[in-house]
């Protein structure tokens, strides 16, 4: 059977991975074999996993950072919830997230038996902290705050949600997955220097262009993987905090090579560019009298009509909705200003 040709990204406009950087590919090829999960048998990736956990914590502002390569936000985000349960004192435990939060929570809430409480966002796409208070209680276990949506790029007001979950001895945690690479470079509160953040997850497949899958689940305390650990009594080591059991070492290594070689420097150089492009996209499709959801971060959208999205879909661009239907751009490293010209230049050609 012959083997089918790669995914081109020349189209690819509403994605939040991207290719990866050509030293995260080769160091994905020569890990592929290796396993994290039984760390004694294979040292070497072990020990890179440790360093691109101690890079993680550079980037979001921890010095002692806890935590592992994961398969991305979605695990990192059940990991988050999972820990807070656990370390919880209730048999009726509730979660108190935005709206706005990425649907792998209801997939949390579903496979933890936890009650998943969504409150309302502002005018801005941004939580509520009275909407977020409002459904917390003695049974809330865990505060989400998010930092960068995944539909309109929008951060939380991160310190105040941290403070919300500590007055109700809740643990706080922030979904960095898209935003984690970006932020760094611009005057946003959303890391664990900025607040008394318990959990993260940030990813590095996404803004960090590593191979996927290459996620991250930090933590400020040990005590919060210690909570998530197994005995694992035929492997020499002898626990196991990760949700997965055997991982590729591709994801960890490609994780390493991506942030070794960027941060963060590259990254700075990237947001800028990404930054641009999301303005000049922005300002096409206002000059088309579009209305445009103002880019925070990176990230466009804009109330393009369905039919007209459907005819550049059909001219080959993979482009999407956000729930509220509106056109979706996200500005990846692999979105060239060629790109959008191109775009722009279609979606003027079906106008007519």
């Amino acid at each position: 059977m012959q083997v089918a040709a790669s995914q081109s990204f020349r189209r690819v406009l509403s994605s939040m991975c991207t290719e990866p950087h050509p030293a995260a590919r080769d160091a994905a090829e020569r890990f592929l074999a290796s396993n994290p999960g039984d760390p004694t048998t294979y040292p070497t990736v072990s020990a890179l996993e440790d360093e691109a956990v101690s890079l993680l914590g550079e980037i979001t502002g921890l010095s002692d950072p806890h935590g592992y390569v994961a398969s991305g936000g979605t695990e990192a985000n059940i990991q988050a919830v999972r820990a807070a349960r656990n370390l919880a004192g209730t048999d009726d435990p509730n979660v108190v997230a935005p709206e706005s939060a990425h649907f792998s929570f209801q997939k949390a809430a579903d496979v933890l038996g936890v009650e998943l409480r969504l409150g309302a966002v502002d005018d801005d796409r941004r939580a509520d902290p009275d909407a977020m208070t409002k459904l917390v209680d003695d049974d809330t276990v865990l505060v989400v705050g998010i930092a960068g949506t995944t539909e309109y790029g929008r951060v939380d007001p991160i310190p105040t949600l941290s403070e919300i979950a500590h007055d109700a001895d809740a643990l706080f945690h922030v979904d960095a997955a898209w935003g984690g690479f970006v932020l760094p470079f611009t005057d946003h509160e959303w890391n664990f220097e900025h607040a008394v953040v318990d959990t993260m997850g940030i990813d590095p497949h996404k803004m960090g262009q590593a191979a996927i899958p290459a996620g991250g689940f930090l933590a400020r305390e040990k005590l919060v993987l210690d909570a998530l650990a197994v005995e694992t009594p035929y492997l020499e080591s002898t626990s196991q905090a990760t949700l997965t059991g055997t991982r590729s070492g591709a994801g960890v290594a490609s994780a390493w090579a991506a942030m070794d070689t960027l941060w963060a420097d590259g990254y700075r150089e990237q947001y800028r560019r990404s930054r641009a492009n999301a303005e000049w996209i922005a300002d096409a499709f206002d000059s088309r009298g579009y209305d445009v959801v103002d880019p925070v971060l990176p990230l466009v959208a804009t109330d393009v009509p369905r039919e007209t999205v459907e005819t550049l879909q059909d001219r080959g661009w993979r482009v999407s909705p956000t729930g509220s239907g509106e056109l979706r751009i996200v500005c990846m490293p692999h979105v060239t200003r060629s790109m959008l010209e191109e775009f722009v230049a279609d979606l003027d050609a079906v106008r007519r």
